[in-house]
């Protein structure tokens, strides 16, 4: 079948002022004024967040354990992290959200930085020290970038946002054994995420995502299951199940067409892979979406 040129869809996980930004920057007065200074519990997949309170307070809610953040304090959230906020309306500060695979790759090399990538942190006072106003000037530098067009934007926002992980990840210290067990399990689930954003819709077996790890297939599934309590397959089913979604949700491509871009040839295929994992037609969802009685995927910011 003839291919069709992708589907533009708006970056949904956070509120982006461009569609096609790289990474997403804003202080956090403008984000806690638009939600009334709370932002309730959710995730991103495959996006890690940087924030830093610079003045006041805010009550975080990590993965269901509450913490509170008085500046100065930092945060580092890792990809699939249940996360919420309570500011106080005079807090200020600044936050970052980005690609996890830009920091895989720049700094998944280093095993003591890939097991704070994989699992997150806090950062207080006294771990951060005499060090806030470095902190302070590397988000103050990337937010000046992320509002100007100059050329070669994209490739100074990425190179800045990679210091501003290493100031947070130089602050954090070593991980616990444990964490770092952990955190290798983490670690493999994320780089196939990564993958998975790269050739889901080519519909590979989970074999090449294993051969491409240097893992078995047993292994991979075995450490998807641990840390996502599913198969590297249902995780694979899982990210084509989001994407249709969002296609169906965000567009008014024809079903055949969304199913031809996610690599079903047979749109009769998608359909009734769509309703195994839905519990409903793709044309019943976009319907239940249009009437205001379905739920939107990504719209979480």
């Amino acid at each position: 079948m003839k291919p069709v040129a992708p589907l533009a869809i708006p970056f949904r996980e956070v509120r982006h002022s461009r569609p096609d930004d790289c990474l997403h920057y804003e202080s956090i007065d403008v984000r806690g004024r638009l939600h009334q200074w709370h932002i309730p519990a959710h995730r991103h997949e495959g996006l890690h967040q940087l924030q830093l309170v610079e003045r006041g307070a805010a009550l975080a809610t990590i993965d269901g354990v509450q913490h509170e953040l008085r500046a100065p304090a930092a945060l580092l959230i890792a990809p699939g992290t249940v996360h919420g906020f309570v500011f106080e309306p005079a807090c200020a500060g600044h936050q970052l959200t980005l690609p996890s695979a830009l920091l895989q790759s720049a700094l998944g090399g280093v095993p003591e930085f890939a097991a704070r990538l994989a699992s997150g942190f806090l950062l207080g006072g006294e771990q951060i020290g005499a060090d806030m106003s470095e902190g302070v000037e590397l988000f103050v530098q990337l937010a000046r970038e992320f509002e100007l067009a100059r050329p070669g934007r994209v490739e100074a926002l990425q190179a800045q946002a990679v210091l501003l992980a290493l100031w947070f990840l130089r602050h954090a210290g070593e991980p616990r054994a444990d964490e770092h067990r952990q955190a290798l399990r983490d670690t493999l689930v994320q780089r196939y995420r990564s993958l998975l954003e790269l050739h889901y819709r080519q519909h590979r077996p989970v074999s090449f995502y294993a051969g491409a790890l240097q893992v078995t297939a047993d292994h991979l599934s075995r450490a998807c299951r641990s840390v996502a309590g599913r198969s590297a397959l249902e995780l694979m089913h899982e990210r084509m199940h989001v994407e249709a979604r969002r296609l169906l949700a965000y567009t008014e491509a024809p079903v055949a067409e969304i199913a031809l871009e996610l690599g079903f040839d047979d749109p009769g295929y998608f359909s009734r892979f769509f309703a195994r994992l839905a519990g409903q037609s793709p044309s019943a969802y976009r319907a239940e979406v249009a009437s205001g009685r379905g739920v939107r995927p990504g719209t979480a910011g």
